[in-house]
């Protein structure tokens, strides 16, 4: 170790849940030059990528933490050597060699996006089939090749026939939500309500007002719909919009939607509608629209993930008509699961007289924690929901 007033830590952030995060990628080699607030190296933690700036100006002399190593806040990652002084001569080849190797080292700045960052098993599949990795299009974050990609490139090339098992190692964010679903499944009694909703009035007021939300710059899709029906019936019914704790329920006066959005095979993220309760239809839509794009773009704050009182997972996008239980975002009571919608024939009365007629539909599952709320204020809570949309005005929310 490295000590005295001309070296400087290079430090991971803290953060308010205490999260251990791991090593993504170096920006910088030992020995280059590095200015003060220049990214120096990236973390991913289970939520987001976050850039860890040079504390200041000087030399990387010393690396702690490798490329997947986990790492927890305030712990050392690196050492620089000061601007104006003379670099420490200590270096372990334990530390400067692994960051000299092509496996180790950060992204090549000669080299295209995505090939740099290339994985153990991305390069020995790319040996095995003697593939450029210039073939391929990466399809991971920043354009990374992913396994995946090498297997489908050889599949559309007639490849080798004979197929290889895979080991794809676990991303952080993948590690993090296996942990966070087997521990909620293990603390909460989960238990499941189902409703159906007819979404005709919704889509009546989709189809007058999508080509103004777009001419003002944001789409405007159903699950909008959604959030802007769970604010209110969230105030509404505020034990579901709720906190459990061993000695009490936590209401919060803030209604702070997550909505589960998948990355692919990297995992599930859950960005959150800060303040949910007092947006309009329009503004719901275009912070929606805003915080799934950054989350597939790899581009969400630390703030964007915090904060959730309550979750929708919009499951049916790939066509799922029910999912049950979905598992609860612990610490949280309660979370929506939303089927796809579907055209079916009902039962539907008008001034007093029943009649058949085809209708769009869609199941929602209310999913609880049973410690916390009972089927009485479930039941309550969906059938708030499905009032908020069967009973959508044309003109208003907008």
């Amino acid at each position: 170790m490295i000590v005295g007033s001309s070296v400087a830590d290079v430090l991971a952030p803290p953060n308010e849940e205490g999260t251990r995060a791991t090593v993504l990628r170096w920006c910088k080699l030992v020995g280059d030059q590095v200015r003060k607030d220049e990214p120096l190296v990236e973390l991913e933690t289970d939520k987001v990528t976050v850039e860890v700036p040079a504390p200041a100006s000087g030399t990387l002399i010393e690396v702690l933490k490798q490329v997947n190593a986990e790492v927890t806040p305030d712990e050392v990652l690196a050492r620089l050597s000061l601007a104006g002084e003379s670099a420490p001569q200590t270096v372990s080849s334990e530390t400067a060699a692994p960051m000299a190797t092509a496996e180790n080292a950060p992204a090549a700045k000669a080299m295209p996006a995505g090939h740099a960052d290339l994985s153990p098993a991305v390069r020995r599949l790319l040996s095995e089939h003697a593939i450029a990795p210039g073939d391929i299009k990466g399809t991971g974050r920043g354009g990374r090749i992913t396994a995946d990609d090498v297997a489908r490139h050889v599949d559309k090339s007639g490849g080798s026939p004979q197929p290889q098992d895979m080991r794809i190692a676990h991303t952080a964010i993948r590690r993090r939500v296996a942990k966070h679903m087997v521990r909620s499944l293990a603390d909460a009694p989960h238990v499941t309500t189902l409703f159906e909703a007819d979404m005709t009035r919704v889509l009546k007021h989709r189809s007058l007002h999508a080509a103004d939300y777009e001419s003002r710059g944001t789409r405007l899709t159903l699950t909008a719909y959604f959030i802007s029906a769970c604010g209110q019936a969230l105030c509404e019914h505020p034990q579901v919009n709720a906190t459990f704790h061993e000695d009490a329920l936590q209401l919060h006066a803030e209604v702070n939607i997550g909505v589960g959005t998948a990355l692919g095979s990297q995992g599930l993220i859950v960005p959150v509608i800060h303040s949910a309760q007092a947006l309009s239809l329009f503004a719901i839509a275009k912070r929606l629209n805003q915080l799934v794009d950054s989350a597939r773009a790899g581009t969400l704050a630390p703030e964007d993930v915090r904060g959730g009182t309550f979750t929708i997972s919009n499951h049916g996008v790939g066509g799922s008509l029910l999912a049950a239980p979905i598992v609860i975002n612990q610490p949280q009571v309660a979370i929506l699961g939303i089927g796809k919608l579907q055209r079916r024939v009902c039962v539907v009365q008008a001034a007093g007289d029943e009649s058949i007629a085809v209708r769009s539909m869609c199941y929602l599952t209310l999913t609880i924690d049973h410690r916390a709320l009972d089927a009485f204020q479930a039941n309550a809570f969906l059938s708030a929901v499905v009032s908020a949309l069967e009973r959508w005005p044309e003109e208003e929310g907008l």
